[in-house]
């Protein structure tokens, strides 16, 4: 049966392991991340996952495109203009205004009078003191993984148990289990997972690939390699909970400068998904990074899916009584 997503869960404890341990987690800052790419490189050394092309997209510096079963860390690199920067941070003063605290919103509005709260109006109005002055032309430079959802899709349609949730409240693809089937690449909303041809003797499909928050460093006290790498620490891991309040905070710190454009992304545990394991940092609407603006786990409409079904077979079966009966008249 789907998850019921009514309220905050601890993903650990939902999946009866004894002895749980604190849930851990990325908060990437978009803001500092200067497209690298030393996150991508060390995912691949670590993790031994093959090279997926050097092949030159058409997309300012992105060699790898998007995450994929040979991508467990994506770097995307966005050129914007002054007039979509404008835009970018007149979307976030609104979502400030209307204290939002999920989908690309700080989970604290700015308190009135802040630099955020009193920035520039869309109508020209008078410029907040500090406003933050808008560049000729900017990069948005973002390290993506898979959420870690705390609903996840994938761990719900899995049938071979290949997939399972870890101690740490990560997910996980056993590969030795997996059989090919798929069934996990339509139930992520993030487009995270894939299969991997040629990696199966079970299935000529291959077998479901993603970031497995580096489930083998972390049972032994040490950081995954994509967040060692970072030279800016754009990737930083701990306790989810400590991640979620960097975030908020890092998203304060930007709107006093007058960057409303920053939002925290995955922090909202009143989401399609429950909230992720994996928090970010933006400084745009999600879509611009290729993110869903309201993710929403596939199994969560199961129930009732069952009963509109259920009704639907009922109306089918009255109407084809009442057609026996009146034909028999």
């Amino acid at each position: 049966m789907g998850h019921q997503l009514s309220g905050p869960t601890d993903p650990t404890r939902d999946a009866a392991w004894p002895s749980p341990e604190p849930r851990v987690g990325f908060f990437t800052d978009t803001s500092i991340c200067i497209g690298c790419k030393a996150c991508e490189v060390a995912c691949k050394e670590w993790n031994a996952i093959p090279e997926d092309g050097l092949d030159f997209l058409g997309s300012s510096y992105d060699n790898s495109g998007q995450l994929g079963a040979s991508t467990w860390r994506h770097v995307a690199f966005v050129e914007q203009s002054a007039d979509r920067i404008e835009q970018a941070r007149e979307s976030g003063r609104k979502l400030v205004d209307l204290g939002m605290p999920s989908v690309g919103a700080p989970a604290t509005a700015a308190p009135s009078g802040s630099a955020a709260s009193s920035a520039p109006a869309a109508d020209g109005g008078p410029a907040a003191e500090g406003a933050a002055e808008i560049p000729d032309f900017r990069w948005l430079m973002a390290s993506d993984v898979c959420k870690h959802c705390t609903h996840a899709g994938c761990l719900d349609v899995c049938p071979t148990g290949a997939l399972f949730r870890t101690e740490h409240g990560t997910v996980v693809v056993q590969a030795d289990v997996c059989n090919g089937c798929g069934y996990c690449v339509g139930a992520c909303p993030f487009g995270v997972i894939e299969r991997r041809k040629g990696d199966s003797t079970v299935h000529n499909s291959g077998v479901a690939q993603k970031c497995t928050l580096c489930y083998d460093r972390i049972s032994h006290d040490q950081t995954p390699a994509c967040a060692q790498a970072c030279p800016t620490t754009s990737i930083k891991f701990g306790p989810h909970d400590e991640m979620v309040e960097l975030a908020e905070a890092r998203v304060r710190e930007l709107h006093g400068q007058g960057m409303t454009e920053a939002r925290v992304y995955g922090a909202n545990e009143l989401d399609g998904v429950g909230g992720t394991g994996s928090v970010f940092l933006l400084l745009d609407e999600p879509e611009v990074y290729g993110l869903p603006p309201d993710p929403v786990v596939p199994t969560a409409s199961i129930e009732s899916n069952y009963k509109h079904a259920a009704t639907a077979a009922a109306g089918l079966l009255a109407a084809a009584a009442f057609a026996f009966l009146g034909g028999a008249r």
